[in-house]
């Protein structure tokens, strides 16, 4: 078992829904997002997502795409955050980390040169969300060579009868998401959003954890005794956009957020 898929495992001794959070790689600079990292850690966030900024982050919605673009403009990439987890891993930091990110800049990188480095840097695990299922075979061959971080997979409301393929050799745990569109979308959930969850649940061998367009725990309450935790990106990020990326602030939220799951 990697990190990811042993704080899963502790969650469910404990009864406990897991918390993950999404934080853009290099807001409001490198050493501001290894603040942001180690408080999310002291706060109790179970998993954090690190997303790796992108010039076309089709999957997110226009608060997640302005921070990819503001952080390219800062100079970050993917280089760089390597190093960011080198350091970070170094100084004791042991949050499950997984990268969110898009496949053109692993394919500019190398498959294979990506795999080796996310086991150097401590890296836990991949989302990638323009990669489709039936065409992971060689980013997830060069993972488990490397035997660290594993490919986290997504299924939405309309993957259908593609779900028990999806999650047949799945591992840490699925992102169910919970909306057709982008990041974002303030709570408007799919109108059949709790059979899906329902029927991903049914033949997940993994925890099933919902993203897009949570905010509060009370978003996610109809769905708690489905889900075993949540995913909050957007709010997150203009949390801490309006905080001035204060540690205080997005240390208050997690920890909240945590105990009211």
């Amino acid at each position: 078992m990697n990190r990811i898929e042993e704080r899963m495992a502790l969650l469910k001794q404990k009864n406990e829904k897991a918390l993950i959070t999404y934080l853009t790689a290099g807001l409001p600079d490198l050493e501001g997002t290894k603040a942001l990292m180690r408080a999310q850690e002291e706060a109790g966030v179970d998993v954090l997502e690190l997303g790796i900024p992108f010039s076309d982050p089709i999957a997110d919605g226009p608060i997640i795409q302005e921070a990819s673009y503001q952080s390219i403009c800062r100079g970050t990439n993917l280089k760089k955050v390597f190093r960011l987890m080198e350091e970070i891993r170094s100084e004791g930091v042991e949050i499950p980390v997984i990268f969110m990110m898009y496949y053109n800049t692993i394919l500019n990188y190398g498959i294979e040169a990506f795999a080796a480095e996310c086991r150097a840097a401590g890296v836990d695990g991949v989302i990638v969300p323009d990669l489709p299922f039936e065409e992971q075979g060689a980013l997830q061959a060069a993972l488990e060579k490397e035997d660290k971080a594993i490919l986290i997979q997504l299924v939405s409301p309309v993957s259908g009868a593609r779900i028990p393929a999806i999650l047949e050799h799945a591992r840490g745990f699925v992102y169910c998401v919970s909306s057709m569109g982008v990041t974002g979308q303030a709570g408007v959930f799919h109108q059949e959003v709790l059979s899906y969850l329902k029927e991903v649940k049914a033949v997940s061998k993994i925890p099933v954890m919902m993203g897009f367009g949570i905010r509060t725990p009370e978003d996610i309450a109809p769905m708690k005794e489905i889900i075993d935790g949540a995913i909050v990106g957007s709010h997150f990020i203009r949390l801490l956009e309006q905080s001035d990326y204060s540690t205080k602030a997005a240390k208050e939220y997690c920890s909240n957020f945590k105990q009211n799951i």
